[in-house]
């Protein structure tokens, strides 16, 4: 069993992987880390770059927390399908995922990845939220 957690390159994201960090300590299991970019590519700010990358497995491997970390290209899917894919394929016993902050108009135009997750993952989902910066 594994902790799955979604990330993106912000403050939310990072509280995740901390959040899936204590989570996997206290389960005695390992993380696995998914970052999705879809057709618009490194240009939508959910996309993690490579330095990013390297930063998050140079925190995780300093912590001693087992992990892999799962840059997906998804081009006309979404976030959601692929954290629900990653986190069946590797059996998780728990997802974490960050929630924002969003406006109704922005709820219904561009749904909500997070939203999905809750809703359709076959496994507990643990939701974090950083504080508001703006």
């Amino acid at each position: 069993m594994t902790v799955v957690v979604g990330y993106v390159p912000d403050a939310t994201g990072y509280l995740a992987v901390t959040e899936a960090t204590r989570e996997a300590r206290w389960r005695e299991t390992d993380v696995v880390i998914v970052n999705a970019v879809d057709s618009v590519g490194y240009t939508r700010p959910t996309a993690a770059d490579e330095l990013d990358l390297d930063a998050l497995t140079a925190r995780l491997d300093t912590q001693g927390v087992p992990h892999r970390i799962r840059h997906l290209d998804i081009g006309t899917g979404t976030a959601s399908e692929a954290v629900l894919g990653v986190a069946e394929e590797v059996g998780a016993e728990l997802l974490v995922v960050g929630i924002h902050r969003r406006s109704p108009v922005g709820k219904a135009l561009l749904g909500s990845n997070a939203q999905r997750i809750l809703l359709n993952a076959t496994c507990p989902v643990l939701a974090v939220r950083a504080d508001d910066t703006d």
